[in-house]
């Protein structure tokens, strides 16, 4: 059975649910999410929106910010484009109701590590559960936007795929987690906004959902990526053998922490003039560092001597979650290491948010539309999902209808049931073990050329069992999971220089010219 919309959005964030009601009054939109509306990165971030609405800040100034965080390899004009829409951006989500803290002089702003100036407007240390609180609402209740929950993309359906004249996208294959199902959906317009790949790595702060399932599903279709290699491990993730995932946020250093030794002693400011507001990836090598130099499990970030009223008052959630976990942090400092964090290249996309195939747009962390170069500054990845998510919905509804051809069913009348389910566990194990060792914080060729053979041999075996036997949502994310490894590998290799987040032994300088790193896929090539 073939269900046909206008547009279909793959992912539940804030990339895919504010594109959704920017879109639900004008046409029929399918919203596909992996588990519940309310588990998704977005709903993670703590900090906040970076953006200029305070007299003394300027977009210039923000601009610039931008450029010096992504090791200036950052487009300017998509850039420009998102830093000039902030205000509008921030403006929508007031006006949705979203309740960004207040203080005398109005909204609240905080400042984070990379940032000249107080620009981060925040809901207390929650902000992503706020706005996603207040858009779900929206979304759950405006009738132009169907919800399919539980559900995963497993592909883009494609012109060349159906042998059609026109090479485009006409929706996608969806896998019913409950039941086995596959639904063929036809839309005019698909949209990725399935968030990154976190998961790819053993330690992460990214909910299980970040498999790297839009960039794969891109790329089997014939889309470029760029700058893979660029992979945010943010520095300060609490290390906790009871909580393997809970982020402290950045305004914590912003707002005063320091980061130290079991002693007590600061080690900031040995590595970089800026100490703890330093952008992420210079915070992050010099934990990994010290940690290494000194035998550690990790290191500690103390906000105590700021006084419990000020973090009462200015992180609760993360006072509250820790105090769960026996840790005073009004008292005493918090035990952190790094983990991965965000995923900065992607699909690549123009600044409409459209792919290279016609009728296929990605948003969000799936995307690399230029912003945030070789490190993304804090708080402007929420901030780049409310500008690309407004500009697409945009172009969306400036095309013209056109009549959908009929799609074939999904075929399963060659592949039976799975007899040893437990590889799927042992290779996603491995393949999280591996890319941690050797493409992680510090890289060399040797340990990138050793990941680049155990991918490919995990590949050959990933897709004998994908060809052989039905599919499942663990084996889908799986197959997603070793092609963006492969990217990421690849991309890192091609990279022989050190510059943002990717940190090479061998190639320890950076080059005079920035460059993306381009990736094309075979299929592509060919027309080119």
């Amino acid at each position: 059975m073939q269900i046909q919309y206008d547009v279909l959005i793959i992912g539940g964030g804030l990339a895919g649910q504010a594109a959704a009601l920017q879109l639900a009054d004008h046409c029929r939109v399918l919203l596909v999410c992996k588990r519940n509306l309310e588990e998704s990165a977005s709903s993670r971030a703590q900090g906040g929106i970076a953006a200029v609405l305070d007299n003394q800040d300027s977009v210039e100034a923000h601009i610039q910010d931008t450029f010096i965080a992504g090791a200036h390899l950052n487009n300017p004009r998509a850039t420009r484009f998102v830093v000039e829409n902030s205000r509008a951006a921030i403006e929508w989500l007031i006006a949705q109701g979203v309740p960004f803290t207040q203080d005398a002089r109005g909204y609240h702003l905080t400042r984070e590590g990379g940032h000249s100036a107080r620009r981060i407007i925040h809901v207390a240390d929650a902000t992503g559960s706020a706005v996603q609180e207040t858009l779900i609402r929206k979304v759950r209740a405006h009738p132009g936007i169907e919800i399919l929950e539980h559900h995963i993309a497993i592909d883009l359906i494609t012109g060349w795929k159906l042998e059609l004249p026109e090479n485009r996208c006409y929706g996608a294959y969806v896998l019913d987690n409950r039941n086995g199902n596959v639904k063929t959906i036809a839309a005019r317009h698909t949209l990725i906004a399935a968030g990154g790949a976190g998961k790819v790595y053993l330690y992460t702060t990214n909910p299980d959902t970040s498999t790297g399932d839009g960039v794969a599903m891109a790329w089997r279709a014939g889309c470029r990526v760029a700058n893979m290699e660029f992979i945010q491990f943010h520095p300060t993730c609490l290390y906790h053998p009871r909580e393997k995932s809970f982020l402290i946020s950045e305004a914590v250093r912003g707002e005063g922490g320091l980061l130290v030794l079991p002693d007590g002693a600061r080690f900031m400011p040995a590595h970089d003039k800026r100490a703890e507001l330093a952008p992420r990836d210079i915070v992050a090598r010099a934990i990994d560092f010290e940690m290494k130099k000194r035998g550690l499990d990790c290191v500690f970030l103390n906000i105590a001597h700021k006084g419990k009223d000020f973090i009462l008052s200015h992180f609760p959630n993360i006072h509250a979650r820790c105090l769960q976990l026996g840790i005073d942090i009004t008292r005493e400092p918090i035990p952190v290491v790094p983990a991965a964090h965000y995923t900065c290249g992607g699909i690549v996309t123009d600044l409409a948010g459209r792919a290279d195939l016609p009728g296929l747009y990605a948003v969000g962390e799936s995307s690399y539309s230029g912003l945030h170069g070789a490190n993304r500054l804090a708080s402007n990845s929420l901030l780049e999902c409310l500008v690309f998510s407004r500009a697409a919905a945009q172009d969306i509804l400036a095309q013209k209808s056109s009549p959908l051809p009929a799609l074939p069913q999904w075929d399963e009348s060659r592949v039976t049931d799975a007899d040893e389910e437990i590889v799927i566990a042992h290779n996603w194990d491995e393949l999280r073990r591996f890319m941690w060792d050797y493409v992680g914080i510090v890289r060399t060729s040797k340990r990138l050329k050793r990941a680049l053979r155990r991918v490919r041999m995990l590949t050959r075996e990933i897709e004998e069992f994908y060809a052989h036997f039905r599919i499942s949502n663990d084996l889908i994310e799986l197959r997603n999971l070793v092609l963006t490894a492969h990217l990421i590998i690849r991309s890192a290799l091609k990279r022989r220089e050190s510059r943002g987040l990717h940190f090479s032994r061998d190639y320890p300088e950076t080059l005079p010219q920035a460059q993306d790193t381009l990736l094309i896929p075979r299929r592509a090539r060919k027309k080119m």
